[in-house]
């Protein structure tokens, strides 16, 4: 009888076992950390002189109830601060437009204005901790609040660092939340990529999300050939505009999700390092660190369950030891509730404790890329990579990565992973502990956190109060400005930090771009 093929989630063939023989000659010769093409990690002493960040993903309700809750996670030890925001803020809308009705501050915190922006921020120094907002096509906006907030502390623009997710592309091919058609949407992030360049230089630009396409389905090797084609359309876009890639390559970052199959995870980061140093090696790049690919990881919120949902810490202790081991820079672990809805405090304690727990007890972070000479990782690695340039390859033919999401080329590739990694889920092919198998009656009840309706009600009424306070000829003259210059051609950021300054809410920022650029369908 032949003996069972084994394959990764991407479908790649596990061989019973590795030898020497296996290995791709030359994959083992001058692999050194912080050295191109960074298979090995982009710091020469990676963990040894730093340990990644540590974020808590974490926004919900109002600014003031979020603020309670990053003043909680900085007491207890994350470095970073990480803002989830809800669905009408990141589509635009302010919290008291009809869409925003059963949405306002469920799965993230609502801001409409400068204001919420500086309640968000009550107490924290922006130039001492380091802030990710993970939204998209309003990320120029919560960026310029962010921006004039810090202004209003006092802060040295030069000195303030953190991360806009700003990733458009993958809206469109794996997650919804688009405003503009695809070529506006485009200028809109060169627009940033030029005027953070010259302002605000620590800020990182782009947050390149592979997260994304990942919860919607895709395999690994999917999520690396994606998200790097995605990585190449922005450069070009940035390169067209004449910016600087030695310059520009700095300031973007990658956004990674981690699954349960340890060792391809491993091997995915390690692959799409070197990959990313290729590509912008070809696209011109000369410095080194503009070839670094840097980024963060989240564990996967896809992967988590509602049955027996104490099961979740174990999944995202191995996801967590997959990113730490494939040499991430910063870290967001998931509260093992999640699956039934926003982390109380205690699942985010606990997601945060899991961090702390691999970094200081585990001796994993003690020496760098651990598994590295192993030839089942030497071999994943190589063998993950071809299989990513051949779809990179695809998508090249097809003219890049705008063009495969317009052809729906992209998204058909994701249905298709994720209806097949279904079907195995129920035929039993691919076994989920407590779902298909090994499951229990459960009787006991977790605690769940849940935002109230009754928080639209307040911020229609700060908003209200906002509005009334505030010279409306002035507005109307700001947003006639906005619309003059996106209808030009011209940097838009400008006349955006100007509106946030003059009291312009989220939406009548995003609505005047929506009278120039229309909105996708």
């Amino acid at each position: 009888m032949p003996e069972k093929k084994i394959t990764t989630d991407s479908g790649i063939e596990i061989r019973k076992i590795y030898h020497a023989e296996d290995l791709p000659p030359g994959s083992l010769d001058h692999q050194e950390p912080g050295e191109y093409p960074f298979t090995r990690g982009v710091q020469p002493d990676m963990y040894r002189g730093k340990t990644w960040t540590m974020r808590q993903y974490a926004g919900f309700s109002t600014a003031e109830e979020s603020n309670k809750r990053y003043h909680y996670l900085l007491s207890q030890g994350v470095m970073g601060l990480s803002v989830a925001f809800d669905l009408p803020t990141q589509i635009g809308y302010d919290s008291d437009h009809p869409l925003a009705e059963g949405e306002v501050g469920k799965v993230g915190v609502a801001i409409d204005s400068i204001e919420d922006m500086q309640a968000l921020f009550a107490g924290i120094n922006p130039e001492e901790v380091s802030t990710s907002m993970t939204i998209n096509s309003t990320a120029f906006i919560l960026l310029a609040q962010y921006v004039v907030m810090a202004k209003q502390k006092g802060a040295d623009l030069k000195k303030i660092s953190g991360t806009i997710q700003n990733d458009i592309l993958k809206e469109y091919a794996a997650r919804g939340t688009y405003i503009y058609p695809p070529k506006p949407s485009m200028r809109i992030i060169t627009d940033v990529f030029e005027w953070c360049s010259a302002e605000v230089p620590k800020w990182n630009t782009i947050s390149i999300s592979g997260y994304h396409i990942r919860e919607a389905g895709s395999t690994a090797v999917q999520e690396v050939a994606f998200t790097l084609s995605n990585g190449k359309a922005y450069v070009q876009a940035a390169l067209e505009r004449g910016l600087d890639i030695n310059v520009l390559g700095k300031r973007l970052s990658f956004f990674f999700n981690a699954h349960n199959n340890l060792f391809e995870e491993v091997a995915k980061f390690r692959a799409a390092r070197r990959m990313w140093a290729s590509v912008m090696k070809s696209m011109g790049a000369t410095d080194p660190r503009a070839m670094m690919l840097r980024f963060h990881t989240q564990t996967g919120g896809s992967t988590l369950t509602a049955q027996q949902p104490l099961n979740n810490i174990s999944r995202v202790t191995l996801q967590s030891l997959a990113a730490v081991l494939g040499g991430t820079q910063s870290l967001h672990t998931n509260g093992f509730d999640e699956a039934l809805s926003l982390p109380t405090e205690e699942a985010a304690r606990t997601a945060l404790r899991t961090q702390q727990i691999i970094a200081f007890e585990s001796g994993v972070a003690d020496t760098i890329d651990p598994l590295a000479g192993s030839f089942f990782i030497e071999a994943l690695t190589t063998e993950l990579e071809e299989h990513a340039w051949k779809l990179i390859g695809k998508i090249d033919a097809m003219g890049g990565s705008v063009s495969a999401i317009e052809q729906g080329f992209i998204q058909d590739e994701i249905a298709r992973s994720a209806f097949e990694y279904q079907r195995q889920i129920e035929r039993n092919e691919k076994i989920i502990v407590g779902v298909n198998s090994f499951k229990t009656s459960e009787s006991g009840t977790i605690p769940v956190f849940r935002v109230d309706d009754s928080i639209r009600q307040v911020q229609i009424l700060k908003l209200d109060a906002f509005k009334n306070d505030r010279n409306p000829a002035m507005v109307d003259q700001v947003l006639q400005d906005l619309n003059d210059k996106a209808a030009s051609g011209e940097n838009i950021m400008p006349a955006v930090i100007d509106a946030v300054e003059k009291r312009c809410t989220l939406g009548e920022i995003a609505d005047e771009l929506r009278s120039v650029f229309g909105e996708h369908k």
